[in-house]
């Protein structure tokens, strides 16, 4: 007998798949545009007080509490809503599971949209930042290297938090609602609606663990030229984690 040889899917499968996720991307005009233009506004309204403050180490206010906010803003929607709802949505259409009886398996689609979704990241948190600088005259993190590692450590989180809604979600619906509880929750006690302080001790530790007030607290840090807490890196660490062991156990492609 003859085996059968399959043909694993080369760089223009992958091309492909990922160029077909960008336009599906471009086409969800809320989930495109909600994620850039919804931190640019924040930032806006409270720029030109922020800017004049001076805080650390010549950084202003805008550069160590609004940038650190906006930037966490853009990384939670897009890796906690709007990631979860396209894999729900391929799920319930039925693509993930035509492809797992092809030679395409269906993770190509998760990879291919992550790297759209991290494409998208860029661009929200690209606009934001040059928005900051041109029209308000901020300044890069005091520790830059610190700032990509910290925003690189906060993508695995918001990722893992993504999977975990994508597990539990059983419609496209489902999974908007829920990662829209969740960004909010998260932001809720992570300084999204203003200082953390206000709020009850338990309720603001809960929150600086959380991957959306650990990364504003690590970005912050970075950007002012301080030390970053350890517990804020545990707490994306532990989020990406968990998000990661849930999606193995949890996650179906059908």
């Amino acid at each position: 007998m003859t085996e059968l040889t399959v043909r694993r899917p080369g760089p223009r499968a992958w091309l492909t798949l990922t160029v077909c996720e960008a336009k599906m991307v471009v086409r969800d005009t809320a989930g495109l545009v909600v994620p850039i233009g919804l931190p640019i506004l924040i930032m806006v309204m409270n720029a030109s007080a922020a800017a004049g403050e001076q805080v650390v180490n010549g950084r202003s206010a805008l550069d160590v509490y609004v940038l650190p906010l906006v930037l966490t803003i853009v990384l939670t929607s897009i890796g906690v809503v709007n990631m979860p709802s396209f894999l729900a949505y391929y799920r319930r259409s039925g693509i993930l599971r035509r492809l797992a009886v092809t030679p395409a398996s269906p993770a190509m689609v998760l990879a291919a949209q992550m790297v759209v979704s991290l494409a998208q990241a860029v661009i929200g948190i690209g606009a934001a930042y040059a928005v900051a600088v041109f029209a308000y005259g901020a300044l890069p993190p005091v520790d830059l290297g610190v700032a990509l590692g910290v925003a690189g450590l906060a993508v695995a989180a918001m990722y893992g938090t993504g999977m975990i809604v994508a597990s539990v979600a059983p419609t496209p619906n489902s999974a908007v609602a829920i990662g829209l509880i969740a960004f909010f929750a998260f932001g809720a006690v992570g300084g999204m609606f203003g200082d953390t302080s206000a709020l009850p001790d338990p309720l603001r530790q809960v929150g600086s663990w959380l991957p959306f007030g650990a990364t504003v607290d690590a970005l912050s840090a970075a950007w002012a030229g301080t030390a970053v807490d350890t517990s804020s890196l545990v707490g994306l660490a532990l989020s990406a984690t968990l998000g990661a062991g849930v999606a193995t156990v949890f996650f179906r492609w059908d």
